[in-house]
Parts: C-alpha cells; sequence; structure tokens
C-alpha cells in the first residue's frame, strides 16, 4: 500500500505554521504547497507544508543580519 500523507484543514495548517488562514490560501493557490479539496473543504498536504516552512527557515538563515559598517 502506498504511504498516504495526512492531510490538514486550512485551520490545522494555520496553527501548524504560524501563518494566518488567509496565507495558506495564497500558497495553495500560488502551488507552493499542496492541497486538494475534498469536498467543500480544503485539505493541505501536511509534507508539502513541513518541506515549505524549511525552506522558508533556510533562506531566513541565509538573510541574517546587515553587516554594520
Amino acid at each position: 500500500m502506498a504511504n498516504q500523507s495526512k492531510w490538514l484543514t486550512v485551520a490545522e495548517a494555520s496553527k501548524l505554521s504560524g501563518y494566518h488562514p488567509e496565507r495558506i490560501r495564497e500558497l495553495i493557490n500560488d502551488g507552493k504547497i499542496v492541497a486538494q479539496k475534498f469536498s467543500i473543504v480544503w485539505q493541505v498536504d501536511r509534507d508539502s507544508l513541513m518541506a515549505y516552512l524549511s525552506k522558508m527557515q533556510e533562506l531566513g538563515k541565509k538573510r541574517g543580519p546587515k553587516p554594520k559598517n
């Protein structure tokens, strides 16, 4: 049997990520995280969300503080 990902509601994804639910919807619309509509409810793929959060955390580390002159 294939490995099934856990699906999260937009509200659950919001709590897990710390992002506003509208931001989660923007990420879905932009194709930055994987989501699927079950009936009338959008569900976010947990692995996709975690990968996105990890990527954003790495980008944040690369930016770092600006050197003082």
